[in-house]
């Protein structure tokens, strides 16, 4: 297959022992970007070289991306087919059966998994693709009928949105392409149900990665009154129900996610003990601060507020701000959860920015926990994006 295959090369001063050690990113300013490499079509293989012209391994290449070749084998004579799909499906899939009981899960974590820029979440009959990259978007279709294989799902549904993929050059589309869908599948995780819209839902429809940060959390929900901000459909409200808390208050800026966090309730048996809130999760916990509000767990849940380098300063301020306004919030002597899915933001980063909010909420802390995401979504240690989700609980004082 290689002599059929374009070749492309790290330049003088790039370094190839990070690929030989396994980071798997070749970024545009590491590569001899020639005419010949520039015409390489988006999604296309080849054989990376260093620069002394010996190989490294076989790549995916896009010139659009500023990620310009993304690792998918370390035999430069690998075949990217079906078959070498299933083997990676397989893997991963192993590893999950061993972890879980229920096939609910993320099953590929892209290049931790071995699939780079590639995710794949599974709702028991039911799995969601979401091609990332180039050449996933190309051969959708094979990993589609690989998943259908290797797991015996017999719905597939493709959810290409986005930032990832406009950062490819791809454009956004959501379809089924095989089995049906009739509306929200009931997940059962930690106890809780949840109702996750694989269509129209946000990211794959459901965040598997808060799992084990849920459990810690039920841990401190036992007949308490628990406030969940940013609570998407229902994430560590309903876990805290179904761990016998009080009542539990969601807060979130989407109707259709509110909507799905009482459907979970009602199928959970804990409807009468759910409260829903729309609206802006900063203004929300003002008014409740206003009202003289407290609850004894509050967790606080926001999407990415610093997703790259350039936000980073920013994406902080607004994570100070989030525990600054929930701090407030917790009665004497409560928890405070807070959570971060920003890759850019770093855990001491985002602990320090935590720590000031609360204090500047005229509060004292002890940090009792440290959580990230479960081992659904391993991390590749060279790879600092794959292992971005931090979570704190905290006790403040009284």
């Amino acid at each position: 297959m290689t002599a059929d295959l374009p070749t492309i090369r790290l330049r003088p001063k790039s370094k190839p022992q990070a690929i030989r050690h396994g980071f798997p990113w070749v970024f545009a300013d590491e590569l001899v970007t020639d005419r010949r490499t520039r015409a390489i079509p988006a999604g296309s293989f080849a054989v990376l070289e260093d620069a002394d012209r010996r190989p490294l391994g076989l790549v995916t290449v896009n010139p659009d991306s500023r990620i310009i070749a993304r690792v998918m084998d370390p035999d430069p004579q690998a075949q990217i087919t079906r078959d070498w799909i299933a083997v990676r499906l397989r893997r991963a899939l192993s590893m999950r059966e061993r972890l879980f009981d229920a096939p609910f899960y993320r099953l590929i974590h892209a290049e931790a998994d071995g699939l780079p820029g590639t995710i794949v979440d599974r709702f028991g009959d039911a799995a969601v693709i979401q091609p990332n990259a180039a050449w996933a978007e190309r051969m959708v279709g094979d990993i589609a009928a690989a998943l259908r294989e290797v797991t015996g799902v017999s719905t597939v549904i493709l959810n290409g949105q986005g930032r990832a993929r406009t950062q490819e050059g791809l454009n956004e589309r959501t379809e089924v392409l095989s089995g049906v869908v009739s509306g929200p599948v009931e997940v059962p995780m930690n106890g809780a149900i949840y109702l996750a819209d694989l269509m129209q839902g946000q990211k794959t429809g459901l965040f598997y990665d808060q799992r084990p940060n849920h459990a810690f959390a039920q841990r401190l929900a036992r007949g308490q009154r628990v406030l969940d901000v940013f609570s998407h459909v229902g994430g560590f409200g309903l876990a805290a129900l179904a761990a016998g808390a009080t009542h539990a208050t969601c807060v979130d800026g989407s109707a259709a996610a509110l909507e799905l966090a009482q459907g979970g309730a009602r199928a959970m048996g804990a409807e009468a003990r759910l409260t829903i809130r729309k609206g802006d999760a900063f203004e929300e916990m003002e008014v409740l601060a206003a009202e003289g509000a407290q609850f004894d767990v509050v967790i606080c849940d926001p999407p990415a507020f610093a997703p790259s380098k350039q936000a980073l300063e920013a994406g902080l301020r607004a994570y100070e701000r989030v525990a600054k306004l929930a701090a407030p919030l917790v009665a004497p002597g409560g928890y405070l959860g807070l959570c971060s899915c920003s890759h850019a933001a770093d855990l001491t980063a985002f602990r320090n920015a935590s720590a000031r909010g609360i204090g500047r909420g005229g509060r004292r802390m002890q940090l009792l926990h440290t959580g990230q995401a479960g081992p659904d979504h391993p991390t590749l240690p060279q790879l600092a994006e794959t292992g971005y989700l931090k979570a704190l609980f905290f006790r403040l004082d009284g």
